[in-house]
């Protein structure tokens, strides 16, 4: 089994190896092979599913899984966006996309409640903040969060208002460690994209591919991969960082996701190779901000 860490000040703990649920959305993979790979996660200690309205089935399909296990399973999922007839980015549609997502989950409640990407002129008049609040205040929702890079990350981290954020954070993505690391002040902190969109497999520059700025920033940094592969690296040295909660691995692959768990279960990267992956970071960062 994987490790469990706690989420802030939250009164549940979270799986350190979370599964992103993006691709069991995708309609080309069959409910048989969806309903398997959760059912791997959650037997081999994954707690944590990370959703959102726009992964396609992906809501749905958890939604039917979590039903008769609703106690063992922390559900993150995202709002502001999405509702129809109500404009993004305003109260109502935070309000209304959270009853959508109660329906849609089969739940009476959602663990963490995320604003994705929401801009920081948002943040700040202040009513898609208050509409989360109220849903906690009802019951419906646990936990409110922000999920984002940036300034509109800055701004939310120094409102006060969260309990807890998602951010991008990996080997060639490590500003979050002097940004926000210093400031949660025991809040939580879940990292997206911790194998860094596995950028070591391309062999040329992935001209126009999301990892593409990755694939820049590795090459500048010149590290070897050390006693073990990238994918073990890059997990174990995310795993490093004690404030935070976990890690989302995006796949719906079984033997992707018992790869990385075995990952896991290998235990932090030596500091030695910590200090190493930090430091090559350090010296190359050239406006290497966070990936969104």
């Amino acid at each position: 089994m994987i490790g469990r860490r706690a989420y802030g000040l939250c009164d549940f703990l979270v799986s350190e190896v979370g599964l992103g649920a993006a691709q069991i959305g995708n309609p080309q993979l069959d409910d048989r092979s969806v309903a398997s790979l959760l059912d791997l996660a959650l037997e081999s200690g994954v707690t944590l599913f990370d959703t959102a309205p726009s992964y396609g089935h992906s809501e749905d399909r958890l939604g039917k899984f979590i039903q008769h296990k609703r106690h063992k399973i922390i559900v993150s999922t995202k709002f502001g966006y999405g509702v129809d007839g109500i404009a993004d980015w305003t109260g109502p549609c935070v309000s209304a996309g959270i009853d959508q997502a109660l329906k849609v989950l089969r739940t009476d409640f959602i663990d963490i409640a995320h604003l994705h990407s929401c801009p920081q002129v948002v943040l700040e008049e202040g009513s898609v903040i208050e509409a989360l609040a109220d849903a906690r205040r009802q019951g419906k929702v646990r936990a409110i969060a922000y999920s984002g890079d940036g300034d509109a990350l800055a701004f939310a981290l120094g409102c006060g208002e969260f309990d807890g954020f998602m951010a991008s954070f990996n080997v060639c993505d490590q500003r979050v460690r002097r940004e926000v690391f210093p400031v949660l002040a025991g809040r939580g902190f879940i990292a997206k994209r911790p194998l860094a969109n596995s950028v070591w497999r391309h062999q040329v520059q992935p001209i126009g591919e999301y990892g593409e700025p990755y694939w820049l920033r590795l090459q500048k940094m010149r590290l070897s991969t050390g006693d073990c592969g990238w994918g073990e690296t890059a997990l174990r040295f995310v795993l490093v960082e004690p404030t935070l909660s976990s890690a989302i691995v995006g796949t719906g692959n079984s033997a992707h996701l018992l790869e990385a768990l075995s990952w896991s279960k290998a235990g932090v990267l030596p500091p030695a190779r910590t200090s190493e992956i930090r430091d090559a970071f350090e010296k190359n960062d050239v406006d290497w901000v966070g990936q969104v």
